[in-house]
């Protein structure tokens, strides 16, 4: 039986997280935002310097776009993995708030929105940064704004399904080192894909979720559209729902395990 979802239940989840952020937000902020941060340095000022352009534009011009979409993935990864399954399994957060009106619906959509808000926080201070640097040349790159939630969103449906499933918080180890980390490396944030695999190829590419969210955000920096950009939408929007939908699924049979 479906449980109708009250958003003062969501906003309660939401809010509780605010609240618990707000007391540590120096320590949760610096390590997850500077990661783009020194890449855009290493890379922008140091490969930069012997790759004049990519795709007629300086090569930290290229760059940015996509840091801004990983900065975004992993505010959205952290919260939705280790965060999600701390509460879970070591403060019992979940299992409180359950006796309280609140339910499993809600649980699941507040979590989410506030991975998706910490998804805002680490891709929006980073955008700013980039337009600082004059790396942002369209002013239609305030549409990144809404890109960075859509992106909190997938990913915070695909972290809190792992974290759903596994047994052990060893196991983050895989999903960061083995899931991650390629998905960023062949994102076409570096390096065009269309030039170094080939149109044959590119199916590979798309089956990337953060390909598609750097695709989007790249558009909106440069201020370059086309119709490709549809499917992007609907990549991110079905994607999202399927492990949105799964999220909640595992989750209900994990709360309602008996403890071990």
């Amino acid at each position: 039986m479906n449980k109708r979802i009250w958003w003062k239940g969501v906003l309660s989840v939401w809010w509780r997280n605010a609240l618990m952020y707000s007391k540590t937000w120096k320590l949760n902020l610096l390590p997850n935002f500077f990661e783009p941060v020194f890449f855009l340095i290493g890379l922008g000022l140091g490969v930069g310097f012997y790759i004049q352009q990519i795709n007629g534009v300086p090569y930290p011009v290229f760059l940015a776009p996509g840091l801004i979409a990983i900065a975004a993935m992993n505010g959205a990864s952290f919260e939705s993995t280790y965060n999600v399954y701390v509460r879970m399994n070591y403060n019992r957060t979940y299992d409180g708030i359950l006796a309280t009106p609140v339910n499993e619906n809600e649980i699941v959509l507040g979590e989410m929105f506030w991975s998706i808000t910490r998804a805002w926080i680490y891709g929006g201070a980073f955008y700013l940064i980039t337009c600082m640097f004059g790396l942002i040349p369209s002013w239609w790159s305030v549409g990144v704004l809404g890109v960075l939630v859509l992106t909190g969103y997938l990913f915070a449906g695909i972290g809190m399904t792992f974290s759903f499933v596994i047994p052990a918080i060893d196991l983050f180890s895989v999903y960061f080192t083995l899931f991650l980390t390629p998905l960023y490396i062949f994102s076409d944030t570096f390096f065009p894909l269309q030039e170094r695999l080939g149109s044959q190829w590119m199916w590979i590419a798309e089956l990337n979720p953060l390909f598609h969210c750097v695709r989007l955000t790249r558009a909106f920096t440069m201020g370059e559209f086309s119709s490709i950009l549809i499917w992007d939408l609907i990549y991110i929007i079905a994607v999202g729902g399927l492990f949105h939908t799964l999220a909640l699924r595992q989750f209900k049979k994990r709360i309602h395990q008996p403890a071990r």
